[in-house]
């Protein structure tokens, strides 16, 4: 057998085969063996037929096809290895010549993992975001949870104000006609939440429990429902009831009840202690999507289409795991937001190629480094799990697939290869305050490069 690398162009491989007749004649046996008891010959019972009566019939081509799909993935896997190519996709043969007793020729065309051009990756000066913990911090927090569970109690004696549970019906109208979602009974809005139209919310407040109103709103111009985008609305609205939040007091009885702490000292700590483990976390993702900003920036890869459009079907995939868990299937939110599969599928096209170039850049730094991951690391990892789940590790991997201990490898590849590059990084730390302060810098200074137009009467009282 002959295996030739005629060339690689454009991130494709070009293999050719030269499969002798010995070797051919063999892949012919299989595929008799494989297919005999499909055919049917006067005098034999089916599947005894013998191979040379079976050709007579149909003719020496009728193996050919089993014959090529045998031994094809067997060639190619050597042609694979004997050129040490890194496949990102499944073949393409064409077969070039297949006829009994002479050598099968075919070719193999297949996407190849992109050559990366990666420059300097050692001492990357990044920045890294750092938060400060602070009292206040734990201070709102206690505030949002302190308003997670407050009391609702009745108002009766006065309008309503922001702040307030406004208990309404509604039906709106767009050109004097109902619209899908328009009208519901005995919802609970909080006012100036924003959770509706803009200027709709406002019009509640004042409005006192049975009184009814009709509340004049126009949709914003880029709204979701596109029949309804830019147009007026006419929502005629009842206040069925009136509510308040009561907080509970900060202290040990109210630590007691929406914890299993016993006094509110205990509470603030564990508060703190888990917004401090919040905050080195993002801290941690800043510092690594900084070094991956700056090595996107500075390294070259020409990426096969077919490595994008593969990672736009794992985001869609998990996209639509996501609307599962919320109820919804991908179909329907399609036909909800009225998108194509196209424009849909398009979407999702600049994070893929963000996610793909990232992932090649990581695996050529662990190439040049020599950074791999050991079976004992991986035992390690899984152990982990296993004791989360209160099993031995011989139990645990039981249910492991291959692909989900080839994830798990995976993780702790990335988390080595950025270990490394943090590492040997030359980090500034700074506050999210002094972000803030130079962004706002760099907008006045880009403002200051263009002529201010005169202040205009009319502008000014449109304001």
């Amino acid at each position: 057998m002959k295996i030739s690398l005629e060339k690689i162009e454009n991130n494709t491989a070009h293999l050719k085969f030269e499969v002798d007749e010995e070797q051919f004649e063999k892949a012919m046996e299989q595929a008799y063996r494989k297919s005999v008891k499909r055919f049917v010959i006067p005098g034999f019972r089916r599947g005894k037929a013998p191979r040379k009566l079976i050709e007579m019939h149909y003719g020496p081509e009728v193996f050919y096809e089993d014959a090529a799909q045998i031994i094809l993935p067997e060639v190619y896997k050597q042609g694979v290895e004997e050129y040490h190519l890194e496949p990102v996709d499944q073949p393409k043969y064409d077969i070039e010549q297949i006829e009994k007793g002479k050598p099968m020729i075919a070719t193999a065309e297949v996407t190849v993992r992109p050559e990366v051009k990666l420059k300097e990756y050692k001492g990357l000066e990044v920045e890294k975001v750092v938060y400060n913990v602070t009292d206040e911090d734990v201070e709102k927090e206690l505030a949002a949870l302190q308003e997670k569970n407050a009391r609702l109690i009745a108002v009766e004696d006065r309008p309503a104000q922001k702040g307030d549970i406004a208990v309404i019906d509604f039906d709106g109208k767009v050109d004097d006609k109902p619209f899908e979602g328009g009208k519901a009974e005995n919802y609970p809005l909080e006012l100036g939440s924003g959770v509706f139209i803009e200027g709709f919310e406002e019009q509640v407040i004042g409005m006192n429990p049975g009184e009814k109103k009709d509340i004049n709103v126009t949709f914003p111009k880029d709204y979701k429902v596109e029949n309804l985008a830019g147009k007026p609305a006419v929502f005629s609205v009842t206040l069925k009831e009136l509510k308040k939040k009561e907080l509970s007091p900060l202290d040990d009885e109210f630590a007691k009840d929406v914890s299993e702490f016993d006094t509110l000292e205990e509470l603030k700590n564990d508060i703190k202690n888990k917004l401090i483990e919040r905050a080195k976390a993002v801290e941690e993702g800043s510092l690594k999507a900084s070094i991956i900003d700056k090595l996107m920036e500075t390294t070259e890869v020409d990426i096969p289409h077919v490595m994008v459009d593969m990672e736009i079907d794992r985001l869609i995939m998990d996209f639509a795991i996501n609307l599962k868990m919320r109820g919804y299937d991908l179909k329907t939110y399609m036909e909800a937001t009225k998108i194509t599969p196209q424009e849909f599928r398009e979407r999702f096209h600049e994070k893929a190629h963000v996610n793909v170039k990232s992932s090649l850049i990581l695996e050529e730094v662990a190439r040049r480094e020599g950074i791999t991951v050991t079976d004992e690391e991986t035992d390690a990892e899984i152990q982990k799990y296993a004791d989360l789940a209160h099993k031995t590790i011989e139990e645990y991997k039981k249910n492991l697939k291959p692909e989900d201990i080839s994830g798990i490898k995976d993780t702790i590849l990335t988390k080595k290869i950025f270990d490394f590059l943090i590492s040997n990084a030359k980090i500034t730390e700074k506050k999210p305050e002094d972000i803030k302060k130079e962004q706002e810098q760099e907008n006045s200074s880009k403002e200051e490069d263009y002529p201010k137009p005169e202040e205009s009467p009319i502008e000014d009282a449109s304001k």
